[in-house]
């Protein structure tokens, strides 16, 4: 474990995007309680990276919008360079609006292909190219969604996005000849509520996978940080989702609970 006491510049040090609230929160705490120094991305959430870094023992924040990839592109050169034991970047912001599969919505999906796929490839690229090299293992780790795997009519440009950002990752692992870059993949199935769904509908959406239990976001968190120390070889992902990715689902869970919850009160 890195020495808790030592500054940030003697830390190993984690980029996660979306860093301030829900799962990439979730994240920074993890690599916090490691020893590592935490950079919390956020975009409209400055006072939630706030609080969030002075509760941690070594953490900043960063503020950029992923709409904008070459903004976030400079923004990542420029940390690399202040940042000399920058070793990981989570890859967890992301915008998850509805559209389905016979109505695409165009700003939908320039939306979701922007924020989703083509600013964290981006990013990605800027961390390999000008982090430190010689100095150990550096990891990129893209969060995608079972969804990947398992997939239903429900959030079409979503989904879409995320297939690309996952097809990043093998090419990435292939492509980049550094045998100390690893490129990795994290596919969470239902964490939190999202969408417009209340906290108490995920009792039974979030339990509709194969061990009918609650996937936590911790669990998210530490697979994170297990990837970031090098030990798979490049271009894996880890399904952490209590195998919904392994059923054939018609919809959403959002919507699959409450036709349950419908049938229940019929």
């Amino acid at each position: 474990m890195p020495d808790m006491t030592a500054a940030p510049e003697f830390r190993p040090a984690v980029l996660v995007t979306g860093g301030a609230t829900r799962i990439g929160a979730a994240i920074i705490r993890r690599f916090a309680a490691a020893g590592w120094h935490c950079v919390i991305h956020y975009r409209a959430s400055a006072d939630e990276a706030d609080s969030l870094a002075a509760s941690l023992p070594s953490a900043e924040t960063i503020g950029f919008d992923l709409a904008n990839d070459d903004a976030a592109v400079a923004a990542v050169t420029t940390l690399a360079a202040r940042l000399p034991g920058w070793r990981c970047l989570v890859n967890s912001a992301s915008v998850f609006d509805y559209d389905g599969v016979t109505a695409l919505d165009p700003a939908t999906n320039r939306a979701a292909m922007q924020v989703n796929a083509l600013a964290p490839a981006r990013i990605a690229q800027a961390f390999i190219a000008h982090t430190t090299k010689g100095a150990g293992v550096r990891s990129v780790i893209n969060v995608t969604d079972m969804k990947i795997a398992n997939t239903n009519p429900d959030f079409f440009s979503y989904t879409m996005s995320k297939h690309a950002l996952a097809a990043t990752i093998g090419m990435l692992a292939k492509g980049v000849t550094d045998p100390e870059v690893r490129a990795y993949g994290i596919a969470p199935g239902a964490i939190l509520a999202s969408h417009d769904q209340r906290e108490e509908e995920t009792e039974i959406s979030h339990r509709l996978n194969l061990l009918r239990r609650k996937t936590g976001a911790d669990e998210i968190a530490e697979a994170a940080l297990f990837l970031a120390g090098g030990a798979l070889e490049t271009g894996q992902s880890l399904f952490i989702d209590s195998g919904q990715h392994l059923m054939d689902q018609p919809r959403d869970v959002i919507w699959l609970a409450r036709e349950d919850a419908r049938g229940a009160i019929a």
